[in-house]
């Protein structure tokens, strides 16, 4: 269900229908020129390409607003390219595809907690916590006291995940991995 809202209406997190495709707003500018009548600068994000736009209205104009839902969803487990998660607020089992989640698969642990934005009973797009703590299973021995940031190795997390780590890390060892980036944060103490 959509409503229409004039462009003084918008606010940041906001979900609108343009042409079709489902956009949250990023950020939103209200400019008055000396001369001329005022606009509103947009940046909006596509929720199922994520593509970034920047759109400017005049404050005549009206956009479709549509209620777009934050839902946090648990990992269950994986079939194939099927991914199954439990709504925490309904209790109900919900089917994602693996492109939906994009490398994202890559870090997904038993139990994970992600964010799903639902609109019109359709899960569009699915977001991984920012960091994750995940314990190295496999890479070449540590090099004690070499704690520098001199060089990188290979090395595989629980996940099946491989990244890049120091040259001090071994396995057993527990770090934070930035899901967005596929890089290594720091090492954790139990």
């Amino acid at each position: 269900m959509s409503t229409s809202i004039s462009i003084n209406e918008v606010e940041n997190g906001m979900g609108l229908l343009i042409n079709g495709e489902v956009w949250t707003i990023l950020e939103f500018n209200h400019v008055k020129p000396g001369k001329g009548s005022a606009f509103v600068r947009v940046r909006i994000r596509n929720l199922k390409t994520d593509a970034v736009l920047e759109r400017t209205y005049r404050s005549a104009e009206t956009l479709e607003k549509i209620e777009l839902e934050e839902r946090k969803m648990q990992f269950l487990y994986s079939s194939g390219d099927d991914y199954y998660f439990m709504d925490q607020s309904t209790y109900e089992e919900q089917v994602v595809k693996g492109s939906m989640l994009g490398d994202g698969v890559h870090y997904l642990q038993d139990n994970l907690q992600l964010f799903g934005y639902v609109y019109d009973h359709q899960i569009l797009k699915m977001q991984l916590p920012n960091f994750i703590i995940a314990t190295i299973t496999e890479t070449e021995p540590g090099i004690k006291g070499d704690s520098s940031k001199s060089g990188y190795k290979p090395a595989r997390i629980e996940t099946g995940a491989t990244i890049q780590v120091p040259l001090f890390i071994d396995v057993g060892e527990t770090i934070k991995v930035d899901t967005r980036t596929g890089i290594y944060v720091e090492r954790v103490k139990k």
